[in-house]
């Protein structure tokens, strides 16, 4: 934890000159980021379990899903503001390299806000895993592996390349950032990450 620290706060020293501004309903990123997704469109959403407005948005996002593109791909990253967020952002990563992540994911928004649980460090997120069938050593140990603490600073870096102030947000091909507070709803951000789709679906067509 104490490098993974280190490492964040050097980092905000070395990104202070990323730039970004602002359009309707989204925020153009300046220069764009790599994205993970080869030929096709990438959509990321950036969240964290505790926040309540991600909570809110996760079933508009499902529905979403269901009628996703299939020259798009979805990912999801991990918010990093501040130290408190670090155990969820691990968790996350351990999920998904554990390969339980459907199994996870919304029932750890469920517990958190849904049944008023307290998850929040690496104990409590240890005893939700065990509920869930997973391994409490085999917990331990991908959540404590280089690999997560490694994952969790490329997420941080990436937040603050992305220029992200809060979330849930959305990150359309590495280009383009939509919010709830820049689109004015949840739907309103979904039809936007729509619309900036159809933009780069364009933009590869005409290239």
């Amino acid at each position: 934890m104490k490098k993974i620290l280190k490492f964040i706060s050097l980092t905000l020293l070395l990104l202070l000159g990323s730039q970004a501004y602002a359009e309707g309903g989204y925020t153009t990123i300046s220069p764009a980021q790599p994205t993970q997704t080869g030929n096709k469109i990438e959509v990321l959403e950036v969240f964290w379990y505790a926040c309540p407005h991600c909570y809110d948005f996760d079933p508009y996002l499902h529905e979403w899903l269901t009628n996703k593109p299939e020259d798009v791909t979805f990912r999801r990253m991990p918010g990093i503001f501040r130290k408190s967020w670090i155990p969820h952002a691990k968790a996350f990563f351990t999920a998904e390299k554990l390969g339980v992540l459907d199994q996870i994911h919304t029932p750890l928004f469920n517990a958190m806000h849904r049944e008023k649980k307290k998850v929040h460090d690496f104990k409590a997120l240890k005893k939700f895993f065990a509920k869930h069938g997973v391994d409490k050593d085999e917990f331990t140990k991908v959540y404590e592996s280089e690999e997560v603490d490694t994952q969790v600073k490329q997420a941080f870096v990436m937040g603050q390349r992305y220029k992200v102030t809060g979330v849930p947000a959305i990150i359309v091909n590495g280009k383009y950032l939509v919010s709830a507070s820049s689109a004015g709803s949840f739907e309103n951000m979904l039809k936007i990450t729509d619309s900036l789709v159809d933009k780069e679906r364009a933009s590869t067509v005409n290239e």
